[in-house]
């Protein structure tokens, strides 16, 4: 049996915790629909109906643990959903379930690095 590395864990941990409050799990659903064009943050704002400096927290909690990508276009900040770390974070979710107990067909799993 082959376990994740200590700091893989501890990478997956950070960023399951980051989004275990709601509004930043709903930002992140946001920014995946929106992928790969992403949104600046006065868009999210009125989306999600959430104050600026809220907003701002909860970007920087999120873009901290690696969740979402910041980029500046002028005055602009967009932000996109990092889809790499969040497919990273899915293989090692679905991991033992798909190849060890096979509770999950693999195939049913497109997004599974085999």
């Amino acid at each position: 049996m082959k376990h994740q590395p200590n700091e893989d864990v501890a990478r997956f941990a950070d960023m399951l915790a980051a989004m275990g409050a709601e509004p930043r799990l709903r930002i992140v659903r946001l920014l995946l629909e929106s992928h790969p064009e992403g949104m600046i943050a006065g868009d999210i704002a009125a989306e999600l109906d959430i104050t600026a400096s809220t907003l701002s927290h909860h970007l920087d909690r999120l873009k901290r643990e690696g969740v979402v990508n910041v980029r500046r276009d002028g005055t602009f900040l967009w932000y996109t959903a990092n889809t790499d770390a969040l497919e990273d974070l899915l293989h090692f979710l679905f991991a033992e379930c798909c190849t060890r107990s096979r509770a999950i067909s693999p195939a049913r799993l497109t997004f599974v690095k085999r």
